[in-house]
């Protein structure tokens, strides 16, 4: 029984972590960096030295422990939840992560060091959408669906 409802408490936090996760990076996708064209130049750095402390704590933090929670169910998830869906949000996650790392975190310090380039913003833009939007995107589906199979929406075909 305690494992049971340590494991139901894993995979909620990790749920509702991915979903704000998402949430965040989309408004810093399609809001945010989508309008830092209208910045200008002299006061770019300043405004990007503000922002990211903020994105840190408000959308990188929450992500991280996302993935953590996510990872926690390889040893403690709902047994309703089949190992390969945490495997694959696993999975989703390290795309973004691994993207993060070696592209869109040099492109942010190039961006912060020496201003706003919008060669650099399309190149952070685009590359965000199809490395991060899309698989964190995909590793949310995931959890849509494993929690309708841990509430019991979701019923296998018979053998």
């Amino acid at each position: 029984m305690r494992q049971s409802v340590v494991s139901r408490w894993i995979f909620l936090i990790a749920f509702a972590l991915v979903f704000y996760g998402n949430g965040a990076a989309f408004i810093e996708s399609f809001v945010n960096y989508s309008s830092w064209h209208l910045i200008g130049s002299d006061e770019f750095v300043a405004y990007h030295h503000f922002i990211s402390p903020r994105v840190l704590t408000f959308l990188v933090a929450p992500a991280l422990l996302g993935t953590v929670f996510t990872v926690m169910m390889l040893w403690a998830r709902p047994p309703v939840i089949p190992l390969w869906a945490v495997w694959a949000a696993i999975a989703a996650q390290a795309v973004v992560w691994v993207s993060t790392a070696t592209i869109q975190v040099p492109i942010q310090v190039q961006l912060s060091e020496h201003g706003l380039s919008l060669d650099l913003l399309g190149r952070l833009i685009e590359t965000n959408f199809w490395l991060r939007r899309i698989p964190y995107a995909v590793c949310a589906g995931l959890f849509l669906w494993m929690a309708a199979k841990a509430i019991g929406a979701v019923k296998e075909p018979a053998d």
